[in-house]
C-alpha cells in the first residue's frame, strides 16, 4: 500500500478528470467558492487487491460523511484506473487549509487512515 499525493497531473490522467477543471470553474462561477485560497489535494492510493472491498465501502463512507458534515469540505471524488482496480485517485476541494485540517481530525477519516495502517 501506498498513497503519493502529486501537484500535478500527467498526461495519462487528463482525459480522466477532464471534467474537474470545469466542475471547479462551476463552483467559483456559481459563488460555492468565494475564497482564493481553497485547497485542492489529488491523492493517489494503491491498495493490495484482496483489501478492494473493504477499502471501497470505507472510503464511500468517508467521502458520503464528510461531504454531508463539514462545511469546509467541497467535494471529493473517488475514482479507480478501469485496468488496475487497486489504483485509486481521489479528487478533493477543501474550503481552506483549515477545512482540511478539520477533515484530518474526522472520525471517518480517521478510520480510512487506521484502515491504510492495517493494510
Amino acid at each position: 500500500m501506498s498513497v503519493v499525493i502529486k501537484d500535478y497531473i500527467n498526461q495519462k490522467k487528463c482525459i480522466a478528470i477532464l471534467a474537474i477543471p470545469m466542475f471547479v470553474f462551476l463552483l467559483i462561477s456559481n459563488g460555492v467558492a468565494q475564497d482564493n485560497k481553497q485547497l485542492i489535494r489529488i491523492v493517489e492510493i494503491e491498495i493490495d487487491s484482496i483489501q478492494l472491498k473493504t477499502f471501497y465501502a470505507a472510503l464511500k463512507e468517508d467521502i458520503e460523511t464528510a461531504v454531508r458534515t463539514e462545511p469546509g469540505v467541497l467535494t471529493l471524488f473517488a475514482f479507480y484506473d478501469k485496468v488496475d482496480p487497486s489504483h485509486i485517485t481521489v479528487f478533493e476541494i477543501y474550503s481552506s487549509e483549515a477545512a482540511h485540517k478539520s477533515h484530518q481530525q474526522s472520525p471517518h477519516f480517521l478510520n480510512i487512515e487506521r484502515s491504510l495502517k492495517e493494510w
